[in-house]
């Protein structure tokens, strides 16, 4: 009896091993170890990342979003009304679902483009037809681009009212003009009118003094957070509410005035994270990193901070699911070191990122 249930308990161990070896994909032998995966790779400069049910969505800034669904890769077209600008930093960048895509096949996006008065930042539509994503409908144009500092997320928030970060076009002085929709944070309707009830009469502007926010998420509880990109250093980590002032080109960073906000986390003067998206689980947020190279995790009950994934070049954005976390890499936009068959969408367990700290 005792040699056939040893016999048994061996069978059972090489079972289980031969199971988890098959359900890896590709693993990644850095600070993660094993339990790091790859999803996608070979993408070009990813932007933004959506995911609904087994399907991945990733907004490529030349113009394309990446359909993953299956383990298999497709490139879809997208044909819009403007030609995609090529200005560092510009391109189709954020990207967001609509609550019925499955019945819609409706999307939102913000891509810049240039014409004969200038460059340009607009919010629109995209219905996937024929694994074609066309432009339908404008719903807000000529939001300040420039050189650099684009924004460029756009969320759903748990009001069903749409929400897009916007840069300072390179001209800081424009985030503290209410008249500009430059440095700020924008709500909408999904029809792209003003919701009502917006801080400011007749205006989509819901908060203000912003540098360069490149990530937006919201707690269990319904709280704003922002990423926002400082001048050199100073990145911020921002608790977001309605009509108030962030202060820049004021204040940044750790100083303060009266009727500004000064951030709840701070890279500060010495170090930077190029913070851009951004993402909700358990009492903390976790955010992509460009410069920082990693994925930051902050506790909002702690204050503490810490890095949880390293090693894979600039991480542009997050997305959790099912206690898992999402992230891609971005070392294809010209400021990175391009690894072998990048970029890539990775996937980890969060419970695997809480034994770290143990």
């Amino acid at each position: 009896m005792m040699k056939i249930n040893v016999a048994m308990y061996l069978l059972i161990v090489f079972l289980l091993v031969g199971c988890s070896a098959n359900e890896q994909q590709n693993p990644i032998d850095n600070e993660q170890g094993n339990d790091l995966e790859v999803i996608a790779e070979n993408l070009t400069v990813p932007w933004s990342l959506e995911k609904l049910d087994q399907t991945f969505y990733l907004t490529e800034r030349p113009g394309s979003i990446i359909k993953w669904e299956n383990g298999e890769v497709e490139r879809q077209r997208v044909e819009l009304e403007q030609d995609i600008s090529t200005a560092p930093e510009a391109g189709l960048l954020g990207f967001v679902l609509a609550p019925d895509f499955d019945e819609s096949n409706l999307a939102y996006a913000t891509y810049t483009y240039v014409d004969d008065s200038g460059q340009f930042n607009r919010i629109v539509t995209l219905r996937l037809e024929d694994n074609v994503w066309r432009e339908e409908r404008l719903l807000l144009d000529h939001i300040p681009s420039g050189t650099f500092h684009h924004g460029g997320r756009l969320k759903i928030g748990p009001d069903g009212m749409l929400y897009a970060t916007t840069g300072d076009a390179s001209e800081p002085n424009i985030a503290q003009e209410l008249e500009s929709l430059g440095g700020k944070i924008l709500r909408m309707n999904l029809d792209g009118s003003i919701p009502s009830d917006n801080p400011f009469p007749d205006s989509y502007v819901y908060s203000y003094g912003h540098r360069n926010p490149q990530g937006i998420t919201w707690s269990s509880d319904g709280t704003l957070y922002s990423s926002e990109h400082g001048n050199r250093a100073n990145d911020e980590i921002n608790l977001i509410e309605a009509g108030q002032n962030y202060g820049w080109p004021m204040i940044e960073g750790v100083e303060e005035q009266e009727g500004m906000v000064a951030p709840l986390f701070t890279s500060g003067e010495a170090d930077t994270w190029a913070p851009s998206g951004m993402a909700y689980s358990n009492g903390k947020l976790y955010v992509a990193a460009l410069r920082g190279t990693a994925v930051l995790e902050f506790d909002l009950e702690t204050g503490e901070q810490r890095e949880v994934i390293t090693g894979l070049g600039r991480i542009r954005d997050v997305f959790i699911e099912d206690d898992f976390l999402y992230f891609v890499s971005n070392n294809t936009d010209g400021r990175g070191t391009p690894q072998e068959n990048d970029d890539k969408l990775y996937r980890i367990s969060l419970f695997r990122i809480e034994m770290e700290i143990e």
